[in-house]
């Protein structure tokens, strides 16, 4: 039933109610009205008027709970949609709404994918531009430094190896910036060395106490995938390091049903009532273009979870299923 004939048969439910009344019942209107007669009008007047909003609001229910619906939407969540039940104009308007969902995700996940793909060109220009830039000018002067120091009097050269050493700090600091904005290991090693070294790297020059748990023989994702998981492990771990006050730091990483889970868990103080940053919600944009499932959560025994769930391609669970059932023969009989 369309809106406009719910509400009119609602509007006239309510009409006929107060016509048979004043049809039946035993009550007569004089020229002029009595004060009594004043008063029964009055009444029957006010009964129809709540009558009338109570089936009207009954009647616009589920457009309230449709627009309740709608607020909750947030399409950094994908796959929500609105349930449709029954037919007519209601029921349309939530298809329509649906429908408009799946475009508006489609569209920002292009544009999502170009921003982020955009992003990484950079990263890589930047990190090799550090690399093959600022890197050779100072390894360059730190070897002018020890040539100097070699052939400076005892005053000079304790100051000259000083001016060494901050250099080669400063060389150390460039190359691991370089390394933090391309990882070149995620492409020469695969994803769980990537993330060894990138959970040592954290632990060394933060001072939290990571633990790491990576299951053995994972299936193999594709790049866009691994790259997704590291992304997304970098910036929790950045994340617990400025923000959370925690001590340890727990790193998973396995096979779930229905893909490949990453799992970042910490002892802080958890995420409280504080609104989510642009570090969330990049997290969030780049596990939507895998499809991924993104879940970030104050534990209850204190501190945070980031859970990211990647699907495993059809053809490659296949095929993993397959090798599995190779390497063991208990399986294979």
């Amino acid at each position: 039933m369309s809106l406009y004939w719910r509400v009119l048969l609602l509007n006239a439910a309510v009409l006929v109610s107060a016509t048979a009344l004043l049809l039946f019942a035993p009550v007569t209107v004089s020229v002029p009205v009595l004060p009594r007669e004043a008063w029964v009008l009055v009444g029957g007047l006010a009964v129809s008027l709540v009558a009338n909003a109570l089936l009207l609001r009954l009647g616009f229910a589920p457009l309230r709970h449709l627009a309740h619906l709608m607020a909750r939407i947030d399409l950094l969540r994908p796959s929500q949609r609105l349930p449709i039940r029954g037919g007519g104009s209601i029921a349309g308007l939530i298809r329509s709404f649906n429908e408009m969902l799946d475009r508006l995700e489609a569209e920002r996940s292009d544009s999502a994918a170009r921003a982020l793909s955009a992003q990484e060109a950079e990263r890589q220009r930047i990190a090799q531009e550090l690399h093959d830039e600022i890197g050779q000018s100072l390894t360059a002067l730190l070897l002018e430094l020890k040539r100097a120091g070699d052939h400076a009097p005892e005053p000079l050269r304790t100051e000259l190896r000083q001016a060494q050493e901050i250099t080669r700090d400063s060389l150390d600091e460039v190359r691991r910036i370089a390394r933090r904005l391309r990882p070149g290991v995620l492409e020469d090693l695969g994803l769980v060395s990537a993330l060894i070294d990138l959970t040592t790297e954290f632990s060394i020059h933060t001072g939290l106490a990571i633990q790491r748990r990576f299951e053995p023989r994972l299936p193999k994702l594709g790049p866009d995938a691994e790259l997704v998981l590291y992304r997304v492990a970098q910036e929790s771990l950045t994340n617990t390091a400025r923000h959370a006050a925690a001590a340890r730091v727990e790193v998973a990483l396995a096979r779930d049903p229905g893909g490949v889970g990453l799992s970042v868990r910490d002892d802080g103080h958890g995420l409280g009532h504080s609104p989510e940053g642009a570090g969330i919600h990049g997290m969030r944009e780049r596990a939507m273009l895998v499809g991924a499932q993104l879940t970030i959560e104050t534990r209850r025994e204190g501190g945070t979870e980031v859970r990211l769930l990647v699907p495993i391609p059809e053809s490659q669970d296949r095929n993993s299923d397959h090798e599995r059932i190779d390497q063991d023969p208990d399986t294979a009989r």
